[in-house]
């Protein structure tokens, strides 16, 4: 029987590559956005798509409900959806600062609580949750993108034991650099934001360092190949990370002192 793969943002890079992969891979996959048009793509590819916001409750409820009354079972779900709205702490509305984490935390844990249920009662199940290197480190003018990655990091380690026992597990991927829309346009709400305020020249130069590295960037693939590493595993990992940087940030944040691990990421907006 073929697992039943959900996973949310698939309509951009890291979600639209594991679903195409997946895909190929012989699982059942669920492709959820906002996006209509971007959809469009991954059904020519065969991917059954799903219109779900993730900040809206009867949208998600919606959505679990066709999957399970065409399929039956979720085996899957993958928290990908997310964004990163950036600028300095000062600046950011509050607003824009609950709608990150409306989109980055709630939205993936209410999409958690629907399939659950359905998880526990086939005594299977794996929540992917897709975190980021910036859930164990933060950038200045990330803070309420680091706020719902770090929060992400936190619940899952929660939601780990307490499923454990039903057959679930949960996995947290954290991907580095990865080319995609992201983060031009996290850096794009940088420069609106914060681009003519006190912060300009530091905001400046962050993005001119970001334009710096971005041809050494590796495309999502990598992060879709650790996603069905982790799918696949009798026992994965608690933890997962490839991309730009990644291993030796996360390295550095093991050993470094705060101060020192300021230093190193100020050295880079020089």
């Amino acid at each position: 029987m073929k697992k039943v793969v959900l996973i949310t943002g698939a309509s951009a890079g890291i979600g639209m590559e594991t679903a195409r992969f997946l895909n190929e891979s012989g699982y059942t996959v669920y492709g959820a956005a906002r996006r209509t048009s971007r959809l469009k793509e991954l059904e020519q590819s065969g991917i059954k798509t799903l219109i779900i916001d993730v900040t809206k409750d009867e949208s998600m409820v919606a959505g679990v409900q066709q999957i399970i009354a065409t399929e039956g079972r979720i085996d899957v779900l993958i928290n990908n959806a997310g964004f990163g709205s950036y600028g300095a702490i000062e600046d950011v509305t509050m607003n824009d600062a609950r709608y990150q984490l409306e989109v980055n935390v709630i939205g993936a844990m209410r999409l958690t609580q629907l399939v659950l249920p359905y998880m526990r009662k086939q005594s299977y199940g794996k929540i992917i949750n897709i975190s980021s290197i910036g859930g164990k480190i933060a950038m200045p003018f990330g803070g309420w993108y680091h706020a719902s990655k770090f929060a992400i990091e936190g619940l899952s380690d929660s939601l780990r034991n307490e499923v454990r026992p039903f057959g679930i597990d949960v996995v947290v991927i954290e991907p580095g650099g990865i080319k995609s829309e992201w983060g031009g346009i996290a850096m794009d709400s940088m420069v609106k934001v914060s681009g003519n305020t006190a912060y300009k020249g530091t905001v400046l130069r962050m993005n001119e360092s970001f334009k710096e590295v971005d041809s050494k960037i590796p495309g999502p693939e990598i992060i879709a190949l650790l996603i069905k590493k982790a799918i696949e595993a009798e026992k994965p990992d608690t933890r997962y990370s490839a991309g730009y940087m990644a291993k030796p940030v996360l390295f550095f944040r093991k050993i470094f002192s705060d101060r020192l691990m300021d230093k190193m990421i100020l050295s880079q907006m020089k």
